[in-house]
């Protein structure tokens, strides 16, 4: 393939980041990645990106894309004793009611975001034509005169009495996540900033990883009370390492959480199942709870703008920052990576305003699901359309009758996993065996700490 230009800059080596460099790798003769901190090698959570402790899970159509770009990218990590199973087979639970299990032979991977992005920027880093410069801060854009067109990067390292430098591009991918400063840089040169969608959730995670034993799981690769209106504290209780389990605690509207141990525990006891508290109340905690608080959702609408500099993307978190709980963000930034490469194959540089459009589209379903779901929490500050309301109406019945059918689970979590669209959970046969359950929006079931005392 003829490459179409020279120099292609990447601002930010995380998932989103090394996803861009490696599509770009097939098309310029350079790309150099740029982050502030020291990223390769680094297979554990660092200044930059602390919400990587908590819990990750690369969910189905993420973990196809990854095998493409990185073939024998599965049988890699789990050589390294990376957890692989099926993410239908896993142990669910909405509104305080267990899904029946199914087998769709969708492939979750569950290792800690740190090991499974710093495998995937080994894999890049080993690239002929990809460099990376580690420990380097970015300043700002360089425009051509007129402000029609980007043509570098202000780049200094952190090192004591390092000058700032001007870095040649021909094209600049902005991956830095929800700290973009590319809204302040459009205004800078005389463009109007995107606007801003927020789904204020008010979303803390407080993790903490337990020494692995193999009765906390029963044989299922994790265990994931999703909160609901009804029963608005979750945990995401994963196997994620030979000897690793990882318990992620979420919290909406200020209910954050504790990061004391006792607190903790106690707020593990206080999900609707009892599951996961009966596998760590006395199981052995390797580190102290730690907390990050997520305050809104954020889509910066790029695509609807009129003028842009020529030479600039924007992806991953820097385009649109989804609610950690639905685990979309990897496989987004997949696929933003695969719509990349599309234009890229053109032969030309890609226009802006063409390849926003392409990703607009892109984070189009994902959003409709995070957002949606969100809004149907009473407390969340949204739009609630008739849309959403009635959307949200029957994704509790499907959910409900998941429980009684696993075909209905097998459906649910191919949307879930990004493979199939929403609309596919409305066609003829899917609504039928919904109905057939649940006719009417059903009640959520009870906590277990309001069930009756046995009499044993």
């Amino acid at each position: 393939m003829s490459l179409i230009g020279d120099r292609a800059v990447v601002l930010g080596g995380s998932m989103a980041g090394i996803l861009a460099a490696r599509v770009l790798a097939e098309s310029y003769r350079e790309v150099v990645v740029i982050d502030r901190d020291k990223v390769l090698g680094v297979h554990e959570p660092r200044r930059g990106a602390p919400h990587t402790v908590h819990a990750h899970g690369l969910h189905a159509r993420g973990h196809l894309l990854m095998e493409e770009l990185f073939p024998g990218f599965t049988d890699e990590l789990r050589a390294k004793g990376v957890p692989t199973g099926d993410l239908g087979e896993m142990r669910w639970f909405f509104n305080g009611r267990k899904l029946q299990p199914a087998h769709t032979g969708l492939i979750s991977v569950t290792a800690p975001r740190p090991v499974l992005e710093g495998h995937i920027r080994t894999r890049v880093a080993a690239i002929e034509n990809v460099r990376f410069l580690e420990e380097t801060d970015i300043n700002g854009l360089v425009a051509t005169a007129d402000q029609s067109r980007i043509v570098g990067v202000r780049i200094q390292g952190r090192d004591e009495g390092s000058a700032e430098e001007v870095l040649d591009a021909d094209l600049v991918v902005d991956t830095t996540g929800r700290g973009s400063r590319t809204p302040a840089w459009l205004e800078e040169f005389g463009y109007a900033r995107p606007f801003e969608e927020r789904i204020k959730v008010g979303l803390a995670y407080t993790t903490r990883h337990y020494r692995m034993r193999p009765e906390m799981f029963n044989g299922v690769q994790s265990i994931n009370p999703v909160a609901s209106p009804a029963h608005p504290r979750g945990a995401f209780f994963g196997h994620v390492g030979p000897e690793l389990a990882i318990l992620s605690l979420t919290g909406i509207l200020g209910d954050y959480p504790p990061t004391d141990p006792e607190g903790f525990l106690e707020f593990v006891r206080s999900l609707p199942v009892p599951d996961v508290y009966e596998a760590v109340r006395d199981a052995e905690a390797l580190d102290e709870p730690v907390s990050f608080r997520f305050p809104a959702s954020v889509r910066r609408r790029y695509e609807r703008l009129t003028r842009f500099p020529d030479r600039l993307l924007v992806m991953g978190d820097a385009a649109c920052s989804f609610n950690p709980v639905y685990g979309q963000g990897m496989s987004v930034s997949a696929i933003e990576a695969m719509a990349l490469r599309d234009r890229l194959r053109l032969g030309t540089p890609p226009a802006p305003l063409d390849f926003l459009a392409d990703i607009a589209r892109v984070i189009d379903v994902p959003w409709e699901i995070s957002a949606g779901g969100d809004l149907d929490f009473p407390g969340v500050e949204g739009r609630r359309t008739l849309k959403v309301r009635m959307g949200n109406a029957y994704i509790a019945r499907l959910q409900y009758a998941a429980t009684k059918d696993p075909k209905i689970t097998d459906g649910y979590m191919r949307v879930a996993g990004l493979i199939d669209p929403p609309t596919d959970l409305m066609r003829p046969a899917m609504l039928v065996r919904v109905l057939r359950h649940a006719v009417r929006r059903p009640a959520p079931g009870e906590s277990w700490l309001a069930a009756p005392p046995s009499n044993n």
